[in-house]
């Protein structure tokens, strides 16, 4: 389900804009897409903010002066500081078409024994229907066992959507961890003998 945002035409531009925008807690933006003009936008900071927070690729309905526009949250710029989004970019989208988003990757479950599973992949890019963006890809690792090696040809992914790497590229490697003794204690036990 897509979330519904309320948006103006922003007539003001820059950095003084911006700021007096942030201050009423309105969010400036754009969205652009599909050749047509990009249209310059404010948001509801709170609104917005509650839309993308958790979902990277959320999929939005934009209202402009009445007509809706189907979007996908393209970039997100933050405060460095304060982490306070500062600008949003849309990119419009249409049902039926395919999209290229990152998605992250998500390990569930325990592997066998003292094994941890580490993820060398933290996100893929994916082609996906655009009312249909994963927000995630779950990798299972419950009970493998040491040495084994997740790669995207083992990916189960969800209906539609493809990923486009080599189907050889590691994602999850599962392994013991190796303990280091410090040179001090392997000396100290040395000498107890």
């Amino acid at each position: 389900m897509n979330e519904t945002l309320k948006a103006d035409i922003r007539k003001e531009f820059g950095k003084g804009a911006a700021r007096r925008l942030r201050r009423e807690e309105k969010l400036p933006g754009v969205l652009y897409g599909h050749e047509e003009e990009p249209m310059h936008l404010e948001l509801d900071y709170h609104t917005t903010f509650l839309a993308v927070r958790g979902n990277a690729n959320a999929l939005l309905s934009i209202e402009v002066e009445g007509e809706k526009h189907l979007a996908i949250v393209k970039d997100v710029q933050r405060n460095p500081l304060s982490r306070l989004i500062e600008h949003i970019d849309l990119l419009r989208v249409k049902k039926g078409e395919k999209v290229d988003v990152e998605v992250p990757v998500v390990v569930e479950g325990e592997p066998a024994g003292d094994a941890i599973a580490t993820v060398e992949l933290l996100q893929v890019m994916a082609k996906a229907p655009a009312i249909a963006i994963p927000e995630a890809i779950t990798v299972n690792v419950e009970g493998l066992e040491e040495g084994t090696h997740v790669t995207v040809a083992d990916l189960k992914l969800p209906e539609d959507v493809e990923v486009e790497l080599d189907p050889e590229t590691i994602v999850v490697v599962i392994a013991v961890p190796s303990v280091d003794v410090p040179e001090e204690a392997e000396e100290s036990e040395e000498a107890a003998e």
